[in-house]
């Protein structure tokens, strides 16, 4: 189905991204404690970790390679410590290559340990956030950054709140269908390369590129600026990927689905996305079949399945009509209504 998709992670990030990213687009208070180059530190994992054991002296088991966060308990316990002592127990955290520190609920390190932190390289941040709700954020953060990604050839729409992911051959006409539906008042996610993330276990968001953003190629035409010509309510930066519609050309030794009874799915990263077959042949107007399919599967979604409904029906029909050649009227009486 199309090109052969490739699969790629990030292996890190820079303390530096992870720090401008939680200040402008999660909007964290975050304030840096010491003048140390944050560039040069590395996150390798989307898990956390708080030292409590570490301070205390315990290291077989310290995952040092994570992000760790002092709250009340671990500033309290260095508090309590004498000043020795607490100088030789931050002094073995900091030996470690730790990517940074944070702070949370505005707590504050000792002049001797943010100087030890410095001599270090070692970042320190304090934020006004709990702990839990710090670490959740970050957490969804660091999970986003390190997910699998999947670039796939093809156009993912936004279709009455369904985001359609329509596959095919190059040429069949995955743009123009997405153009017409952006026509139609649907929005725009990506075209010709969507980058799918999964985010959880199973959801899957799909976006653009940065070079392509909403640009769309049109063979015979050239470049389309869909943000330009249809405006911001034409587009969507992010959408999560819930069907699959590959566009092919009609075969007559083909066995299509009449019925909608076989579910068909189309794998990606993992998870089993619902896949229509759609055989493209001249004058079959596609951008009416994908808004159907999408307001198909939120019917189904909300429980009512027009395939489903319909075998029930006929079930019972044969059942109560028996040997009767009469396939009866959708209606018993016309009222005099002559129209």
């Amino acid at each position: 189905m199309a090109r052969k998709p490739s699969l790629f992670k990030k292996e890190s990030i820079p303390v530096s991204f992870m720090v401008d990213q939680l200040r402008g687009t999660v909007g964290v208070d975050l304030r840096s404690v010491n003048d140390v180059d944050a560039s040069t530190r590395l996150v390798t994992e989307s898990n956390l970790h708080r030292p409590g054991l570490a301070l205390a002296g315990y290291l077989e088991l310290f995952t040092f390679q994570r992000v760790q966060i002092l709250g009340n308990t671990e500033c309290r316990f260095l508090r309590h410590l004498d000043k020795q002592a607490r100088r030789e127990a931050f002094a073995k955290l900091v030996a470690f290559a730790i990517p940074c520190i944070v702070m949370t609920e505005s707590n504050q390190l000792g002049a001797e340990q943010v100087a030890q932190a410095t001599e270090a390289g070692v970042p320190v941040y304090v934020t006004k956030m709990p702990s839990t709700d710090f670490m959740s954020v970050l957490q969804d953060f660091l999970n986003d950054q390190f997910a699998v990604q999947q670039s796939i050839h093809g156009a993912l729409i936004d279709v009455y709140g369904i985001g359609l992911l329509i596959m095919g051959k190059p040429g069949i006409g995955k743009s123009e269908v997405a153009l017409d539906l952006v026509e139609r008042g649907h929005r725009l996610v990506a075209d010709d390369v969507v980058i799918v993330t999964k985010k959880q276990e199973s959801v899957l968001m799909g976006s653009g590129t940065d070079l392509v953003q909403h640009f769309m190629e049109i063979r015979g035409l050239g470049l389309v600026d869909v943000r330009a010509m249809f405006g911001v309510r034409a587009i969507r930066f992010q959408k999560r990927v819930e069907m699959v519609i590959n566009l092919h050309p009609w075969d007559g030794h083909t066995e299509y689905t009449r019925l909608g009874m076989v579910d068909e799915t189309y794998d990606i990263l993992g998870v089993q996305l619902p896949l229509v077959k759609l055989p493209i042949t001249p004058g079959k107007n596609v951008t009416v079949l994908c808004e159907v399919i999408a307001m198909n599967h939120l019917l189904r979604h909300y429980g009512y399945d027009p395939a489903e409904v319909f075998a029930k029906r006929l079930s019972e029909r044969i059942a109560a009509k028996k040997g009767s050649r009469d396939p009866g009227r959708g209606i018993e009486y016309f009222e005099h209504d002559y129209e």
